[in-house]
């Protein structure tokens, strides 16, 4: 349960640092690809064997990890998109809401219990994620520029089962440093190669803020994946609980955060939220 704390606190925490990214003007996808280079950087430190390449590329889960990299960086840029289009909240709402496929995965794949208490407890997260998310201020329109809502809600969904059947199937309990290390690797790579066409185009403009930036996110980015895929290899919590808890707690505390620290204003419904946020968690969790 302790790496489940470190991974919700760790992923509060790159909330933290996307909302001073905005404050000091500091590029959000050039800090992203700096982010996922020092994870990369953090995973290959991390890991207490030799790093031999070739053991790498016929690694079962190498190709699963190269489309975990290519997904989580167009999925980390996808949320900044419908953020801009389409207003914070839809882009919380969708990326956190996305919780319902890995409930599924893990109960469709894994076998994984569902009673009346569990399904009540994961509508009540889904409820409680909405009006946690939405803001006094904003409305979200369904019938309008629902594209990129629902891409960035599939890809979410998509990352989370896939970490699940990755970790689960293939990747040893000593494995998951060099494991997360090539997905930011690959995911950086990608990055690097969008930024040398930005370059050759001279649309690029290298500012050493970003990279300080991208580096202090890439610290805490690797590490809210390591404790989540830790959390995930604790036999005692099925993953459609630990899903359930991660992304509701997650939503709860960004929100506390944004009231305590930055001073948002919190409405009613998010008061609602948080609630029976509290409540689905503990329904989930006892389930």
């Amino acid at each position: 349960m302790i790496y489940l704390l470190l991974s919700i606190l760790a992923s509060t925490a790159i909330f933290i640092v996307f909302k001073l990214f905005s404050r000091y003007k500091i590029n959000t996808f050039h800090s992203i690809v700096a982010n996922y280079i020092t994870a990369c950087i953090c995973g290959l430190i991390s890991y207490e064997s030799s790093i031999n390449p070739s053991e790498i590329f016929n690694s079962r889960w190498f190709i699963g990890a190269v489309l975990l990299g290519f997904l989580f960086i167009s999925v980390f840029n996808l949320m900044a998109l419908t953020a801009q289009r389409n207003g914070l909240s839809v882009a919380s709402v969708a990326s956190k809401m996305s919780v319902v496929i890995p409930v599924i995965f893990g109960i469709y794949v894994y076998n994984e219990s569902l009673g009346f208490q569990k399904i009540f407890g994961i509508i009540l997260a889904l409820i409680a994620v909405y009006l946690t998310a939405i803001k006094a201020k904003s409305s979200i329109n369904i019938r309008q520029g629902l594209f990129l809502p629902f891409i960035l809600f599939i890809g979410s969904g998509v990352i989370d089962a896939s970490i699940k059947y990755l970790e689960t199937t293939y990747v040893p309990k000593n494995g998951i440093p060099i494991f997360s290390a090539t997905i930011f690797g690959c995911a950086a790579i990608i990055g690097l190669l969008i930024l040398t066409y930005k370059a050759i185009k001279q649309t690029f403009k290298f500012e050493i803020k970003n990279a300080i930036g991208g580096a202090f996110l890439g610290v805490i980015n690797y590490y809210s994946i390591v404790f989540l895929l830790k959390a995930l290899q604790f036999k005692g919590l099925e993953s459609s609980t630990l899903f359930t808890v991660n992304n509701v707690a997650i939503v709860m505390a960004s929100t506390l955060v944004g009231l305590f620290l930055f001073k948002e204003s919190i409405s009613k419904k998010n008061w609602i939220g948080i609630s029976l946020a509290i409540i689905s968690i503990l329904l989930v969790t006892l389930a």
